[in-house]
């Protein structure tokens, strides 16, 4: 029987390659995100596999909900989860925040994983076979921030929360849960690490980064979903060797 898989954030970066790596694997993916035009060039990358796009705003609940009704009634059930879609807010003093930039990420990042589970849930609780996997992307800043990044860094740490209680909360029910944490992976959102005047550091200097290929991270997302149920990864890091991650910097 051939599994079924939704990816949030699936028009670029980490989301794209996690999409076009399970359907390499013969999954069926449903590409969800608020671009269409960029979901459809994800789906154009992988021709003749089995691709459904929905253009979705994983902030709104209703939104959430017409996208796993269009699962439900195309493939009638949902084997894999990858909550990764995620947005940041602009790396400003942290008393210089508004509270709408604030709430812009928070939506995204921790509302939109929450409505993604809560649907899941009811899915995968209901379906024959029951169960199945979810995939939280996470961060490296969960545990060590860059500077002026207060809004991503306190949402990662709360899908930490989020990934423990639904690994918890599913154990009944064949419901496994997981968190990779990223670091680095070469993605046009991180193109800048690369640059010679680079990224902030903790020490108040900029700095270029080291960066892995994207490609990394789509195998250990595959490695994470191609365990049985019973078995799970609940905590991957997968980063750039050479970052300044470990020790001090």
């Amino acid at each position: 029987m051939q599994k079924i898989a939704l990816v949030t954030g699936a028009g670029s970066g980490i989301g794209r390659a996690v999409a076009l790596a399970l359907a390499g694997e013969g999954y069926a993916v449903t590409l969800a995100g608020r671009r269409a035009e960029a979901l459809q060039q994800t789906a154009a990358l992988a021709p003749g596999k089995t691709m459904l796009v929905v253009p979705t705003d994983v902030a709104q609940a209703g939104s959430v909900d017409s996208l796993f009704a269009r699962i439900g009634e195309k493939f009638g059930r949902l084997d894999l989860l990858f909550n990764n879609a995620g947005t940041g807010a602009p790396p400003v003093p942290l008393e210089d925040l508004t509270v709408e930039q604030w709430r812009a990420v928070v939506d995204t990042n921790l509302t939109g994983p929450f409505l993604c589970t809560r649907a899941a849930f009811r899915m995968m609780k209901a379906q024959t076979p029951r169960g199945g996997r979810i995939v939280n992307n996470g961060s490296i800043s969960a545990h060590a921030p860059r500077p002026n990044s207060a809004p991503y860094t306190a949402t990662k740490h709360a899908i930490t929360g989020l990934t423990r209680s639904t690994a918890l909360d599913g154990r009944a029910f064949d419901i496994a849960c997981g968190q990779i944490d990223i670091g680095n992976a070469q993605t046009d959102m991180t193109a800048r690490m690369t640059m010679q005047r680079g990224v902030p550091q903790a020490n108040g200097t900029m700095a270029p980064e080291p960066v892995m290929d994207v490609d990394a991270v789509a195998r250990a997302v595959l490695y994470m979903a191609s365990l049985p149920l019973e078995a799970n990864v609940l905590f991957m890091t997968v980063m750039a060797t050479r970052m300044p991650f470990v020790g001090r910097g």
